[in-house]
């Protein structure tokens, strides 16, 4: 029997969380009608010339938005048909609100940890600093590039440590671009680790179909298991800052019952529902096709043959490009890297990420794939730098 058909989620969630009495919204229960319940502006926005209940595009800018953001959570499921309800769905104003908010309702300040697998996006670590949350790091395997769970240690920290609430698991990878093995997954989600295994799919959409697909389908089998994804990547709209969380119904409840009241705004939900029709969905997946394409057929082939290009790591599952560079012995070099990233950003305009830093990015600068134009200004510019390098 597979530990988590015994998983409680109560034995996760904060003591004052369980018995949290949420604040309810105004719209929590009526949301037609004449609206004189929530202290609202009922003459309407400022911005307008005439006294009106409708904003821009056609919006009701001085009511409240729905505090759940039911019709967008509508629109997920078709995206992701796997998930059962939209009672599995959580919104929250980007993924970075969801991380925090997962951490404040499991981790007792000063008391609980998490466990992440550098190298990681940086904010999981931020986010535990900022509420007083120790950090175990159990790294990846990154011996040739491959970035992927050292299983056993994941399984062996997390289980001797009963303080950890959470591990974070991030597939594909930032920085290192690679979708994390099904098997590693479901051993991890097998094992006897009591808390929450949280999978961060930011970049999930940019997976070649025949490699993967998101770790959504599998929450209805996991009670442990919760599903980060977001709309700034795959779908272009980093300005909305609209993170979706997908898990048990029992731990989006805990969720919603902790976040603000109307966290994510009318607008980000009004451009959510447009991108996740039908011709959005069909937009979204040309320009997913086309950015795999800039990434497969031209940048990574075209960065391999410049000079001091020593390799491409990762398994290039993402919008981005981990790009190794050494000197002329052949040695994996932080000063070319650093110096290039500097002199790009300062004197030629053009703007990547160093990530030598990071553990076994050593060398490295991570570029996320532009348009056809902007990465040949990214070829063209690394070759005048490079070929300059004796």
């Amino acid at each position: 029997m597979p530990a988590s058909s015994a998983f409680d989620i109560r034995r996760v969630i904060r003591p004052n969380i369980l018995k949290l009495e949420p604040y309810r919204c105004a719209r929590d229960d009526y949301s037609e009608g004449i609206l004189l319940d929530a202290n609202e502006n009922s003459y309407g926005p400022a911005l307008q010339a005439e006294h009106s209940s409708v904003g821009a595009n056609g919006l009701s800018l001085h009511r409240y938005p729905d505090p759940l953001g039911r019709e967008v959570k509508q629109r997920i499921l078709r995206l992701r048909p796997s998930i059962p309800s939209i009672d599995n769905v959580f919104l929250g104003v980007g993924s970075d609100e969801v991380i925090d908010m997962l951490v404040r309702i499991t981790c007792v300040p000063g008391k609980d940890a998490i466990l992440i697998t550098p190298p990681t996006y940086g904010m999981y670590n931020v986010v535990a600093s900022v509420n007083d949350v120790d950090v175990v790091k159990v790294p990846l395997i990154v011996e040739d590039g491959a970035f992927q769970l050292d299983v056993d240690a994941v399984i062996s920290a997390a289980i001797s440590n009963p303080s950890i609430k959470i591990i974070w698991l991030c597939s594909p990878g930032n920085p290192t671009g690679t979708y994390l093995r099904e098997e590693d997954v479901r051993r991890v989600l097998d094992s006897q680790f009591k808390g929450i295994v949280v999978i961060d799919e930011a970049y999930v959409d940019f997976v070649h179909p025949e490699r993967g697909d998101s770790y959504a389908r599998l929450v209805p089998e996991y009670p442990g298991l919760f599903v980060m994804q977001t709309m700034s990547k795959g779908f272009g709209l980093a300005g909305i800052r609209l993170g979706v969380g997908i898990g048990s119904r029992e731990l989006v409840s805990y969720l919603n019952n902790a976040k603000a009241p109307y966290n994510v705004s009318t607008l980000s939900l009004d451009v959510a529902m447009s991108a996740l029709s039908d011709e959005g969905l069909q937009k979204m997946r040309y320009v997913i096709n086309n950015i795999r394409a800039q990434r497969d057929e031209y940048l990574i082939p075209e960065l391999k043959r410049l000079p001091h290009v020593s390799t491409i790591l990762g398994g290039n599952d993402a919008n981005f490009v981990l790009c190794r560079f050494a000197d002329s012995n052949g040695k994996t070099s932080n000063e070319i890297a650093k110096n290039i990233y500097t002199e790009m950003a300062q004197n030629r305009g053009l703007v990547v990420r160093y990530r030598g830093s990071d553990y076994g990015c050593e060398g490295c600068l991570r570029i996320t794939v532009g348009t056809p134009e902007e990465n040949k200004v990214v070829i063209n510019t690394l070759r005048s730098l490079l070929e300059a390098i004796p």
